[in-house]
């Protein structure tokens, strides 16, 4: 096997990376502080649509974290990005919020429901049945189907929440259409990433708490992986995938030596 190039560029998932139930990790803010302080380029990554790069800067700012706005990467600016490469200056029917929306508008989306080029599925807290009903229905009469990110559950205090990803099935179970998920672990979420920050996939790592999303959308990215285990994915879950990841560790505080 080939031996990698040193790791010039970072993405990092966000929570159970560099925080866990709104809580940072131990050793995230010094991660952030080598980043910056180095100039390293990277990224924190989300497939949660609901929000702006300003909200989850704020956000971050509110726990320690200081991400600048230019190093936030979510679901909803990739999804646009898509849009914009493949019909610029296009209509969609939107069900989410300011996070896709607001990226929508910001290539020149019109928003619509009549006649849309698309239907874009993204998170929200509140799925509404006239709007599922609406997007259904443009979607038989020819919309194209795109959806932010295949997650099926999201968090909540109560307990899981339907995401983006269960709320799609119900929409191809009414519609015999599948939806083009953008995000994670599309690779294209990642590549579209790493073209963000001109980053180069053989030099670039994805830090992940997630098998299914986080380290197989770097891994067909093209980029070393690594799986922290202070989220989703646990120690003994990681030989049941037919891909490992390059290096497994304990937490974000393990990788802080790596910045150079």
């Amino acid at each position: 096997m080939a031996e990698r190039k040193p790791i010039e560029s970072w993405l990092t998932d966000m929570d159970g990376v560099l925080m866990h139930e709104g809580i940072p990790v131990p050793g995230a803010d010094a991660f952030i502080k080598r980043l910056r302080e180095s100039d390293t380029p990277f990224l924190v990554l989300t497939n949660n649509s609901i929000y702006t790069p300003r909200d989850l800067h704020a956000r971050l700012s509110r726990i320690g974290l200081d991400v600048p706005l230019a190093n936030i990467w979510t679901s909803a600016l990739a999804s646009a990005q898509f849009l914009d490469e493949q019909r610029p200056g296009g209509t969609a029917y939107v069900i989410g919020e300011a996070g896709l929306t607001t990226a929508l508008h910001d290539i020149g989306y019109v928003l619509t429901d009549v006649e849309p080029d698309y239907v874009v599925l993204g998170e929200t807290r509140t799925y509404s049945f006239e709007a599922l009903t609406k997007a259904i229905r443009l979607i038989n009469d020819g919309a194209r189907f795109i959806a932010t990110n295949p997650d099926e559950i999201g968090p909540s205090a109560e307990g899981a929440l339907p995401a983006t990803g269960s709320v799609a099935a119900l929409i191809t179970k009414a519609t015999g259409q599948e939806p083009y998920f953008v995000g994670k672990p599309n690779p294209l979420m990642m590549r579209s990433g790493l073209n963000a920050i001109g980053a180069h996939s053989e030099s670039s790592a994805m830090i992940g708490d997630r098998m299914d999303t986080d380290v197989r959308a770097g891994l067909e990215a093209g980029m070393e992986t690594f799986l922290v285990l202070t989220g989703v994915t646990k120690a003994a879950e990681v030989d049941r995938y037919p891909y490992r990841p390059s290096t497994v560790v304990e937490s974000i505080a393990d990788l802080v030596e790596r910045i150079v």
